[in-house]
């Protein structure tokens, strides 16, 4: 549901426009100030989902979103529609990482790297159901009706809130050690922490520069090499997408069975080769499935990430790194498509794209020095 609302929006910002009578600045403001609201909640729940515990702060953060992505349908001008969706993204960014955790400390360790990618698959899911649902509904239904359906989350946070339970391990901690350390210092606790650290914000930077870099110029790149229009750029950018899920899925069944760093690395590599290699390709059909595998080494390393900080991290700071560094690679990654503009408007989209493939040359380097191989850890 969290990348379900994020790309409607994208798709119904003419139309919001057009209603509210909205210049492109406010219009596109929306967007800014759902993911600077994202990047609040990640800190600010994740601590809090430390605190007080997984299942009562996770279901906090999705009736915060649900509510206010609802109330979004009843906005009568550009303020309160903006209020509304800061709010709404303040939820939805306590949501990953609290999830994340949650998944990582509820499975053992062997199955932990794949469980975690279902999870990040979800998102693929909710961006691609984004994309195939908004042009059937929003006709029938409008932009009002769009941000009803995301008051359905409000019904999850009910059964998660009555249903679950707590991971034992997170229950063990609390009866052991009685009172709860202060999350955001263990983050940098030590010299070997804080390398992990900065190494986990490094890839989390790149995962995040890379796939909003792409996907956001991706349907400019085809209509200015291929000339496309907006349809057929939309038909490729999905098969982008589902290259995207499967390497996701791949990357966790990988990842229990090699290893994570080895897994990052393989992937690494392939983002380094794919980038440079799509960039120069010239056929529509060959474009299409070097896409899928674009997308694939691309996207597919964020099916790693929650292992990876469930491991690094005891039970006291578990989502709180999960948010926090994930939320520093978000905020940074936004930078993406602004650099890949200006790279293209100085250049040509074809040698912007090209020099995407940097940044996973200083994934590999980050990956080799700062973070260590955690592959079955039993969880503190």
């Amino acid at each position: 549901m969290d990348g379900f609302d994020l790309l409607i929006l994208g798709f119904m910002l003419p139309a919001i426009s057009a209603d509210l009578q909205l210049t492109p600045g406010q219009a596109g403001s929306l967007v800014t100030w759902t993911l600077v609201g994202a990047v609040a909640g990640g800190v600010i729940f994740g601590s809090l989902s430390d605190y007080y515990g997984r299942i009562r702060v996770l279901a906090w953060t999705i009736v915060l979103f649900a509510v206010f992505t609802g109330l979004c349908a009843f906005a009568q001008g550009y303020w309160d529609l903006l209020i509304y969706r800061t709010i709404a993204g303040i939820g939805l960014g306590g949501e990953f990482g609290i999830g994340m955790a949650l998944a990582a400390e509820a499975w053992p360790a062997k199955h932990r790297a794949r469980v975690s990618s279902y999870v990040a698959l979800g998102w693929q899911v909710g961006v691609l159901g984004a994309a195939l649902l908004t042009p059937l509904l929003l006709p029938y239904i409008g932009w009002r009706g769009m941000f009803l359906i995301g008051v359905l989350p409000a019904f999850a946070a009910w059964v998660i809130r009555s249903k679950l339970h707590e991971p034992e391990v997170f229950v063990r901690k609390v009866r052991v050690k009685g009172a709860r350390a202060k999350t955001f210092g263990l983050l940098v606790k030590d010299a070997k922490t804080t390398r992990i650290s900065v190494g986990i914000a490094i890839l989390c930077a790149v995962q995040n520069f890379g796939y909003y870099g792409i996907m956001i110029w991706m349907p400019s790149f085809l209509a200015n090499k291929l000339g496309f229009n907006l349809t057929k750029s939309a038909m490729w950018t999905s098969v982008t997408i589902l290259g995207m899920m499967i390497g996701i899925f791949i990357f966790g069944q990988l990842a229990d069975r090699i290893g994570r760093k080895p897994s990052f690395l393989l992937f690494q590599a392939g983002a380094i080769a794919m980038v440079l290699t799509y960039s120069q390709l010239n056929d529509p059909v060959t474009m299409l499935w070097a896409g899928a595998l674009l997308g694939m080494f691309v996207n597919g390393m964020l099916g790693g990430y929650g292992a990876l900080m469930s491991e690094a991290y005891p039970t006291e700071a578990r989502a709180t790194a999960q948010n926090v560094l994930f939320n520093i690679g978000r905020g940074i990654g936004g930078f993406g498509p602004v650099v890949v503009g200006a790279l293209a408007a100085a250049y040509s989209f074809q040698i912007a794209i090209a020099l995407l493939a940097a940044i996973y040359l200083l994934d590999m380097i980050a990956t080799v020095f700062l973070i260590p191989e955690l592959k079955g850890k039993e969880l503190e």
